[in-house]
C-alpha cells in the first residue's frame, strides 16, 4: 500500500556547526558517571552518550520520493503562502506568489543547518512554502522537489544555479571574447545528465564571417542540437529566439562577455539589465550579472540570468558515464572491447576506431578526452 501523504519523524544530520564543542575535562560529567557505575547493564542512563549532529525533526511526505526539505509546520494553515524565488542575495530570497506580489524571505535556521551535499539550501527557481511576517517579509518553511536542475560542483559540493526550468540556452561569442567549443561541450554534457534540452547560441556573428562557423555549426547541427546565429546589436535573429523562450522555463548561461544580458535586453523590453565591455587587457569578459535571476516575460514563460561561468566542473557525473552523455559518442560505447573501456587508449575500441574512420569530429573526441582527465578545469 502506497505511504499517506502527511507527517512523520524524520532522522535528520546536521552540519558540524551545528553542535557545540565538547568539553573533554568535564569534571561534572565524570562526577555523575562514576554514581551510576553499579548501575545494571541493561538500563539505559543516556539517550545520546557522545555529542552527535543527528536529531529527530518532523518532515512532511507530500508523495514516495518526495525530495523535498522542510521542518515542522501546519500544512494546512492558511496563512502559509507558496511561491517562487526569483534570486537569493546573500541570506535573503525574493519569493513571488501567485497575486505577483514579493517577499524578501529567510531561510528557517533548522532548515539551512540540515547537512546536504549542496553549497546553499535554497536556489533560483526554487517552488517554497513561506510563512509571511509583516507586510512583506517571510520565513521559508519548505523548499518542494525540484525538477530540471542545472548545477555544478563547487569544493566538493552541489552549486545549484538554477531550478525547475525546462531548457538550457549555451550563449557563446564568435568573438570578443573568442569562441570556445570545449565550454559547450561541457554545457551539452551537463543538459544531458540533467535532461534539459539544449539550445547553442553564437552572438555577435556581425564580428565574423559566418562561414567560418559553418563546420563547427555543422557538427552540432548533425547531432541535433538547435543553433541559433544571433547579434544582439543588431538584431539578428531575436525574434526566433523570443519564440524559443516564450511559455518556456528557460536559463541563459555561459562564460562572462558573450552577451546574455544584451540578449535578454533584446528579447524583452524595458528590463534594463547592465552590460559591460570585454576587457581590452585580456579580451575577457567583466561580471557584470552577480546572481541568477528568474525573469517573467510578459508572453508568458520565465527566463533566468546567470552570471559568467569560466569553469564548469560537472556535477555527479563518474568518469565512465561521460562518454555516455555524448550524442556522437554514445552508439559506440558498447561495442568495444573490453567493458571497463576509457575509449583512449585501448586496443579494440570503437570510439577510437570511430575518430579514426571519420565518424567522430576530432575535435567533439578531444573535449572528451579533456573532461575525463581534467574534469575541472576551464576551457
Amino acid at each position: 500500500m502506497a505511504k499517506k501523504p502527511g507527517r512523520g519523524k524524520i532522522r535528520a544530520e546536521f552540519r558540524k556547526n551545528h553542535q557545540g564543542r565538547q568539553r573533554p575535562t568535564d569534571l561534572t560529567r565524570k562526577f555523575q558517571q562514576e554514581r551510576l557505575d553499579d548501575q545494571p547493564s541493561g538500563e539505559r542512563i543516556s539517550g545520546k552518550g557522545e555529542l552527535t549532529r543527528h536529531r529527530t525533526i518532523v518532515g512532511h511526505n507530500s508523495e514516495e520520493g518526495d525530495s523535498g526539505l522542510s521542518v515542522q509546520f501546519d500544512m494546512h494553515d492558511p496563512s502559509i503562502l507558496c511561491g517562487r524565488v526569483l534570486r537569493v542575495h546573500g541570506l535573503e530570497c525574493i519569493v513571488r506568489t501567485g497575486d505577483d506580489r514579493e517577499y524578501r524571505c529567510a531561510v528557517r535556521r533548522l532548515l539551512k543547518s540540515l547537512s546536504t551535499e549542496q553549497r546553499h539550501v535554497v536556489a533560483a527557481g526554487d517552488w517554497v512554502r513561506f510563512r509571511p511576517e509583516g507586510n512583506d517579509q517571510g520565513i521559508i518553511l519548505r523548499i518542494e522537489p525540484r525538477q530540471g536542475v542545472l548545477s555544478r560542483t563547487s569544493k566538493g559540493r552541489q552549486h545549484v544555479l538554477v531550478s525547475n526550468i525546462d531548457q538550457i540556452i549555451i550563449v557563446a561569442s564568435a568573438a570578443e571574447p573568442s569562441l570556445k567549443p570545449h565550454l559547450i561541450d561541457r554545457f551539452l554534457v551537463t543538459a544531458e545528465r540533467a535532461g534539459l534540452d539544449a539550445i547553442i547560441c553564437i552572438n555577435k556573428v556581425d564580428l565574423v564571417d559566418l562561414a567560418e562557423l559553418q563546420p563547427l555549426i555543422g557538427v552540432y547541427a548533425q547531432l541535433g542540437y538547435r543553433i541559433l546565429c544571433t547579434s544582439a546589436e543588431q538584431g539578428q535573429q531575436i525574434e526566433w529566439l523570443k519564440k524559443i523562450v516564450t511559455n518556456k522555463q528557460s536559463v541563459v548561461t555561459g562564460q562572462s562577455g558573450v552577451g546574455k544580458s544584451s540578449l535578454l535586453n533584446a528579447v524583452q523590453s524595458g528590463l534594463g539589465l547592465r552590460v559591460q565591455t570585454v576587457s581590452s587587457d585580456n579580451n575577457k569578459g567583466r561580471h557584470t550579472t552577480t546572481t541568477a535571476e528568474l525573469i517573467p516575460l510578459s508572453d508568458g514563460g520565465y527566463i533566468v540570468d546567470t552570471p559568467g561561468i569560466r569553469q564548469l566542473e560537472l556535477w555527479d557525473v563518474q568518469p565512465n558515464e561521460i562518454a555516455g552523455f555524448f550524442r556522437d559518442l554514445r552508439p559506440y560505447v558498447n561495442n568495444c572491447r573490453f567493458p571497463d573501456c576509457t575509449h583512449i587508449h585501448e586496443v579494440s575500441c570503437a570510439v577510437l576506431d570511430a575518430v579514426a574512420d571519420g565518424k567522430i569530429d576530432p575535435r567533439r573526441y578531444d573535449s572528451y578526452v579533456h573532461l575525463i582527465e581534467d574534469p575541472g578545469a576551464s576551457d
